[in-house]
């Protein structure tokens, strides 16, 4: 589904070729299947039909694409004007005594694929991409979709398109039966003219009356192969329910009511609306305030990265990946080795489970100049450090780049916390400096963070940006402040959870909570995971906090086996009986009487004094609107996407219980979330 551009407008036109009509599409940016489009072309198939001159319908798109999806601004809008339903318009085309053939090119998405499906034929280019997303907004199709394609291409890959939302290329819908001829890219229309001719003499072809065919048991394995990642989650279920009641029912009618059914009750659930949420919020975070559309990009050409730890060596293989050289920079041999022989092992093991070829990962690998010599980082475009999380050696290294670099290079630094503005000041060119910061593994997450420092200029901030977008990150600016937007927020939590083991709640019901809440893990295994010490004081001797006595105590995370949790070497944690000594010394002292706490009670606890902080972080500007926090943590730190970010959660709570629950603790509350409680 897509979100058209497009107001009222001549947005479907015919044209003759002989005896064939050709209907063309024109919305643009990509054609959604908007309300005046889908009155514009049943109209017209309404005319081809009653005119006998007609013989065959040829129904193509102008622009870069064919349809990629319904109007997502439609939905629930009660002001869209009146016309033709989805259903009514597919059923003028299924219906149709004149064959009718879709010319697909770009991609066909969503309703725009079921609208496909509905034409008796269908032509391609090989490079189109046909798929059904739906279930990304916690949707599945309603349209048909889930009825139609396992008669086309069998259970098994109806499944697995309407449950993972992933598209195919033309290619291998040809070779499934699903796309019945490939054009040339050059000569869609024609050859689609060509194939129209060909198919007056076969006649309409209605897809709903094909026998479904495969076997129930791929969708089992679907469900056992995603449960981790559908885990909380409605749609892909429904979706599969869909199709398993497609391959039993004897009147297809029957199957299309079931799924219509279906889509009207998840379309008015809260899953969808948080997800749909932010789909618009993905978008709106690319989009810098007060950044003019015309400012210019610079030239990347080749990264430099500074430190080849995990971090700094999934941060290399971002830009690997994207056929972008990779200048790797270590202080020791010993480092270095072991941070190359890390990405090739990645790299490896990609080419072994199939994602490309072992000689396209030689190819990758080949793209990689490893190095002991900073002087190296002379013709990089861009040099990201990624040292040690201590500012000395962050100014250290910024005034040896400052001085290597060419001009016009920008310098990012990887900080998680520190002060992006300090850190430009060890160089003549602040305006060249910003944090980059990625997430861990920073070669799978998804989440950058782009720290906009007080000099950063316009040309460098949105060359990062542009950037981002290239190696696939999603982008969201932050200003500089202690842990930006996600690690100042995540502080509030963990600094509630910590309260919360005081008085009396332990690790495992705290991470269970957080789990069932559907986080990926709770707070003390994330903490393991990003390292007890990123954003530590380094004093063993000031012991104020029981993080603070664990990191005094070498206990640092996974990094080394051992944190909040102890961790073998799968790194599956258990309970650590020396963390649980900390725990109860601090306990003992803190003269709280121990009582029990109950799950609900650790998630107000620990959520609404971060929607709380995401509040003060919008009064001060550090972050530019209030879905952009959302994106952060959805895709940095696994937040669900069905519950919408935190911010658009604690929408749904309500500001005014937030507020007064917060108030109860002794917590200061946040005008806005003071505004938003009134």
């Amino acid at each position: 589904m897509v979100v058209s551009g497009a107001d009222e407008m001549q947005s479907v036109t015919t044209t003759r070729d002989g005896e064939v009509l050709i209907l063309t599409i024109d919305n643009p940016p990509v054609n959604a299947l908007s309300w005046h489009v889908r009155n514009g072309i049943g109209e017209e198939i309404g005319k081809a039909v009653a005119d006998n001159s007609v013989k065959a319908i040829v129904l193509i798109c102008a622009g870069r694409t064919f349809i990629a999806g319904a109007d997502i601004s439609e939905m629930g809008n009660p002001n869209i004007p009146s016309g033709l339903t989805f259903l009514e318009v597919f059923d003028t085309f299924e219906y149709a005594d004149k064959p009718i053939v879709a010319a697909i090119h770009g991609s066909a998405l969503g309703g725009g694929f079921e609208l496909a499906l509905v034409c008796h034929y269908r032509i391609a280019v090989p490079s189109a991409q046909l798929g059904l997303p739906e279930v990304k907004l916690g949707l599945i199709p309603g349209a048909g979709g889930t009825q139609r394609l396992p008669r086309v291409v069998g259970i098994e890959q109806a499944a697995i398109m309407v449950s993972l939302g992933e598209p195919i290329s033309a290619v291998e819908g040809h070779e499934r039966g699903l796309v019945d001829r490939l054009a040339e890219e050059t000569s869609l229309r024609a050859d689609a003219i060509t194939f129209a001719r060909e198919c007056i003499a076969m006649g309409p072809r209605s897809t709903r009356n094909l026998p479904v065919t495969g076997n129930l048991t791929a969708i089992e394995k679907l469900k056992e192969e995603n449960a981790r990642k559908w885990r909380g989650f409605e749609a892909p279920y429904v979706a599969l329910k869909c199709v398993e009641f497609a391959a039993g029912v004897e009147d297809p009618e029957d199957g299309l009511q079931f799924e219509r059914e279906e889509f009207v009750r998840l379309r008015e659930g809260a899953q969808t609306k948080a997800q749909r949420h932010m789909f618009f919020a993905e978008r709106q975070a690319a989009k810098v305030d007060g950044l003019p559309k015309d400012t210019p990009l610079r030239d990347i050409r080749r990264v430099g990265v500074v430190g080849a730890d995990t971090k700094g060596c999934g941060i290399a293989m971002n830009f690997l990946q994207k056929g972008i050289p990779v200048t790797l920079v270590e202080q020791a041999q010993d480092n270095l080795d072991s941070g190359v022989g890390l990405i090739r092992r990645n790299y490896e093991a990609s080419a072994a489970k199939g994602r490309f070829s072992a000689e396209q990962a030689e190819q990758i690998l080949d793209l990689l100049s490893p190095s002991l010599a900073l002087e190296d980082l002379s013709d990089c475009d861009l040099v990201i450090e990624a040292v040690y999380e201590e500012m000395d050696v962050k100014l250290e290294v910024f005034a040896k780049l400052d001085r290597i670099c060419k001009q016009g290079a920008i310098l990012a630094t990887n900080t998680s916390y520190l002060d992006v503005n300090e850190i430009a000041s060890a160089t003549s060119r602040p305006q060249d400096v910003l944090g980059m910061h990625f997430f861990s593994p920073a070669n799978v997450i998804k989440l950058l963070e782009v720290v906009r420092g007080n000099e950063t200029s316009d040309g460098a901030l949105a060359t990062v940006m542009a950037l981002a977008k290239r190696i696939g990150k999603i982008a969201v600016v932050a200003g500089v402040c202690d842990g930006f937007i996600g690690n100042r927020m995540f502080a509030q939590l963990q600094q509630a959870a910590l309260q919360l083991l005081l008085e009396g709640a332990s690790l495992e019901q705290i991470d269970r909570a957080h789990f069932v809440f559907g986080m990926p893990m709770g707070p003390f295994r994330m903490s393991d995971l990003a390292g007890l010490d990123v954003g530590w004081h380094r004093d063993p001797l000031r012991v104020e906090t029981i993080r603070d006595a664990l990191c005094a105590a070498g206990r640092l995370g996974q990094k080394n086996g051992k944190g909040f949790y102890d961790y073998d070497e799968r790194l599956n944690g258990t309970p650590s009986p020396e963390t649980l000594a900390i725990i109860e010394d601090f306990r003992s002292r803190s003269n709280l009487p121990k009582r029990e706490i109950t799950d609900e009670e650790i998630i107000e606890r620990t959520l609404h004094p971060m929607v709380n902080e995401g509040c003060l972080i919008l009064e001060e500007g550090k972050a530019q609107r209030t879905s952009d926090i959302d994106v952060v943590w959805v895709h940095g730190y696994g937040w669900p996407a069905y519950r919408g970010g935190p911010m658009y959660w604690g929408e749904q709570v309500g500001a005014g219980r937030i507020a007064a629950a917060l108030e109860k603790q002794g917590i200061s509350i946040a005008a806005k979330l003071k505004a938003m409680a009134v």
